[in-house]
């Protein structure tokens, strides 16, 4: 058995660019094959942590925090739309930016499950704000993505009224924050080799089977 890889996908769940990293790694996971063996963790990160309960309209946001101009985000959306495509990933368009906290403790909690729910509800949050338009901060949408998920609705439920699992959430936030993490997606292989960004498929290819043989 080959030795596995640990990879800490640090990650918003309203980062497009995360859903562009994901898809391209998993791409590069089915490559490398049998030749590695892969735990992946999903880590907490907020684009947007004062982001406030009702959201805020997306373009309004977007000018207000990269000084872009609307041609210029256009320009960024079309990038990001076509990579989308590439990888097998829908972006539609998305009218606000939500508070994304409940959706880490709710990942946070999938992932003391087991790595395939976590990754499995990853999947189900990235879909339903960037493919759907969905509120993900809304405790009903990530209630029933819970479930979707395999995870228990009425617990989904109770983590959600409660400040549980905040602690942890925020704890892993400032650990990475502590290790120079200040963009996302953030990708760590092995607590050591860091690759940032939405990379090509080929990119986390030559990493895992670099990987693969120094082991």
């Amino acid at each position: 058995m080959p030795t596995p890889i640990k990879i800490d996908f640090v990650s918003d769940v309203s980062c497009p660019w995360c859903a562009v990293g994901l898809k391209a790694l998993e791409q590069a996971i089915g490559c490398v094959g049998d030749a590695v063996e892969v735990e992946l963790h999903f880590q907490p990160f907020e684009l947007n942590p004062q982001m406030p309960p009702e959201g805020q309209d997306t373009t309004e946001h977007l000018v207000q925090k990269y000084r872009s101009s609307l041609q210029q985000l256009e320009q960024n959306r079309a990038v990001i739309r076509a990579r989308g495509a590439e990888l097998g990933f829908t972006f539609n368009a998305r009218d606000r930016v939500y508070n994304t906290f409940d959706a880490h403790r709710l990942l946070h909690w999938a992932g003391l499950q087991d790595r395939q729910t976590q990754l499995t509800l990853k999947h189900a949050l990235l879909r339903a704000y960037f493919t759907d338009g969905h509120d993900v901060s809304s405790h009903e949408v990530l209630v029933n993505l819970a479930e979707e998920a395999g995870l228990d609705a009425r617990r989904a439920r109770q983590i959600l009224g409660t400040a549980t699992y905040a602690d942890e959430v925020r704890a892993l936030q400032r650990f990475y924050a502590g290790q120079g993490i200040t963009a996302v997606p953030s990708v760590i292989f092995n607590d050591r080799h860091l690759i940032q960004g939405g990379q090509s498929a080929e990119t986390f290819e030559r990493a895992l089977r670099q990987l693969a043989v120094a082991a």
